[in-house]
């Protein structure tokens, strides 16, 4: 299947680049309007006295509408209009009080956020999405400029529709993607360009940390020159204060974001780390260590603990190895090629985390889809990834409904098998693939880009813009 910007409503020309960004934001928009129609079946009135909806423990798992959004309305002093952090903190149990949360202070900031005004549940579900939509948008609109009519995968793809409103990840999707665009399309130098992005991507760290792993990858490029516009005199020389500039900007902007946090608050903005280091990889975490690892280990307490050790050990060992193995490839296609593929390096690098991290929420899917957008991976490979993870998406779920209600668990635990390991085994291709392909239909300036090689190094086809 060719992607371009050279047919149909996404052709060459100002009208039709203007058409395909029109098609893709209404179409996008739609989709969030069904997404969040699909997670507010779960909440409504009547109410509970603490603002729960009455209905959504009884329906969350059996109608798939579940989101950690409307979860998370109790538990975390949400509900209570708590300011997050400051008054927080982490009990010995692992139990987060006093506003501390889950997850990098922005994320914490965009709940409190969305908890103003309300006083249950079902507002703060609306609320919330108001102030994910933006994210999505700004998101669609990125991805075509920078991949044409790709773009639709992330705003008409199944994961929006899934997982826009499960939990805060649109924001640090769109920190990543505005990332790209900034080194694909900002008229500055690489210094800047990679300063600024480097900017975005600790954004995104203040989100989710994943963005932060990308750093690397985008300081290698910025070391080794960029890409041919990059090029001119002295260019052949490592650029050394370039990357370490880049690597400077997003250790301040982390600093910058988290210190006012932790300064007011340090027990309860540790909480948040300590939280997640203490998850363990249990039935909810989707990951292949509870699902492959697990059953080698007894059902006894010690058996358990052992297997616990064991993942801590080995999550985080195979994880850095798999990143040491996309660098080192990274720097072979450089010395092939001049470029270093600095997106396909990060998009490498996640699918490691993906798939060695103890924990794989289904909505991490929301992180790969734009490396499915801007780099070439074949279709096939594409819809069989989705395919995986609507297994997950909807098999967990109906998964967890059946053991509630004693029905039989075979059929839905061989779905969510299926999911999990069809999802680990692609990613594993997905590793490979993106370190070989090109970008899809890279823009420079929005004039033309000639035979400028793409973000892996490989030569693209003249395109005007």
């Amino acid at each position: 299947m060719s992607i371009g910007p050279a047919t149909g409503v996404f052709g060459a020309g100002r009208a039709s680049r203007l058409s395909a960004v029109i098609t893709v934001m209404l179409l996008c928009g739609v989709t969030l309007a069904v997404a969040f129609l699909n997670k507010a079946r779960c909440a409504g009135s009547p109410f509970r006295s603490d603002g729960r909806s009455a209905a959504f423990d009884s329906v969350k798992d059996a109608r798939v509408c579940y989101s950690d959004i409307q979860f998370l309305w109790l538990g975390r002093d949400i509900d209570q209009h708590i300011f997050p952090y400051v008054h927080g903190g982490i009990t010995p149990d692992g139990t987060l009080t006093g506003g501390a949360v889950e997850y990098p202070v922005l994320s914490g900031l965009l709940m409190w956020l969305g908890a103003l005004g309300a006083h249950n549940d079902a507002i703060f579900l609306l609320h919330s999405a108001l102030l994910l939509t933006p994210f999505a948008l700004l998101t669609a609109w990125l991805l075509t400029r920078l991949a044409g009519r790709a773009a639709l995968l992330w705003a008409a793809g199944p994961p929006l529709v899934l997982y826009a409103f499960h939990n805060w990840e649109l924001p640090v999707v769109c920190t990543t993607v505005a990332a790209a665009g900034v080194m694909a399309l900002a008229p500055f130098p690489l210094r800047a360009r990679g300063a600024l992005a480097a900017m975005l991507l600790g954004l995104g760290f203040c989100f989710k940390i994943y963005p932060a792993i990308f750093v690397i990858p985008l300081a290698l490029y910025v070391l080794t020159g960029g890409d041919q516009r990059d090029t001119g005199p002295g260019s052949a020389r490592l650029d050394v204060r370039g990357a370490l500039g880049t690597v400077a900007a997003a250790l301040g902007t982390v600093v910058a974001v988290n210190l006012p946090f932790a300064l007011a608050g340090y027990d309860g903005w540790r909480a948040s780390i300590e939280f997640q280091q203490q998850r363990e990889a249990d039935i909810t975490t989707n990951s292949i260590w509870y699902w492959g690892l697990r059953p080698l280990f007894g059902s006894d307490p010690l058996s358990s603990a052992a297997f616990s050790e064991t993942v801590a050990i080995a999550s985080p060992t195979l994880i850095i190895t798999s990143f040491a193995i996309a660098l080192w490839v990274g720097r072979r296609r450089f010395a092939e090629t001049g470029v270093y593929p600095w997106l396909g390096v990060s998009g490498a690098m996640l699918c490691g985390f993906l798939v060695f991290h103890k924990v794989h929420s289904p909505q991490y899917t929301l992180w790969l889809i734009p490396f499915l957008v801007l780099l070439a991976v074949p279709w096939p490979v594409v819809w069989s990834y989705l395919v995986a993870d609507i297994a997950i998406g909807v098999g967990v779920f109906r998964y967890f409904y059946a053991m509630g209600t004693g029905h039989s668990v075979e059929l839905m635990e061989a779905v969510v098998r299926f999911g999990v390991w069809g999802r680990a085994t692609l990613l594993v291709l997905l590793f490979s693939l993106f370190l070989k392909v090109p970008l899809r239909a890279p823009r420079a300036h929005g004039v033309e880009i000639g035979s400028r090689t793409a973000g892996s190094g490989r030569p693209v086809p003249e395109a005007r813009g």
